[in-house]
C-alpha cells in the first residue's frame, strides 16, 4: 500500500501521470494499492491545469476522496532520477519524461519515478489510515 496526498494520488490513478515520483527507492515489485492520504494540497488544486485535469474526469477538488484506498496496480520498476533539464527528465535507463508526467512529478536529480502498470480504480473505496513508505492492509 501506498498513501499519495490528493490531488496527486486521484491523477495517478486516472493516468494523467504516468509514474509516482518519490524521493526513495523500492526493490518491491508487485501489487500495489493507491491509498489518498487526509491531507489535500490546496494550493496545487488551486492551480489552473490541475482543476481542468481533475474536471475531465468528472472531480471538483473539494469532492476528492481522502483516508481511502482507490486503486490497485502492479509496481514494475524504480528508476533514479539523472538529468532535470526545467522542462524535461532523463531516467537512469535513458528514457526522459516530459509533457504531463513531468509537470505532475517532481524530478530531482537522485530522485525516483516509480513505474505501474494495470492501474484499476475499485467500484467502492475502502476506508484506511494511512502510513508513510510501504504497508500493508488487512483487507
Amino acid at each position: 500500500m501506498l498513501s499519495m496526498i490528493q490531488p496527486w494520488a486521484s491523477l495517478f490513478v486516472l493516468r494523467e501521470a504516468q509514474y509516482e515520483t518519490r524521493s526513495w527507492s523500492t526493490k518491491y515489485r508487485g501489487p500495489l494499492a493507491i491509498h489518498t492520504s487526509k491531507k489535500v494540497d490546496k494550493g496545487v488544486c488551486s492551480h489552473v491545469a490541475i482543476k481542468s485535469l481533475l474536471l475531465k474526469h468528472g472531480y471538483k477538488t473539494e469532492d476528492l476522496p481522502t483516508g481511502v484506498i482507490i486503486a490497485v496496480c502492479e509496481l514494475v520498476n524504480c528508476l533514479r532520477v539523472m538529468e532535470n533539464n526545467e522542462t524535461w527528465a532523463v531516467l537512469e535507463d535513458g528514457r526522459t519524461v516530459s509533457g504531463n508526467d513531468f509537470f505532475l512529478g517532481d524530478y530531482k536529480v537522485g530522485g525516483y519515478v516509480w513505474e505501474v502498470r494495470d492501474m484499476k480504480m475499485l467500484n467502492s473505496f475502502i476506508p484506511a489510515k494511512g502510513r508513510l513508505g510501504l504497508w500493508e492492509h488487512e483487507m
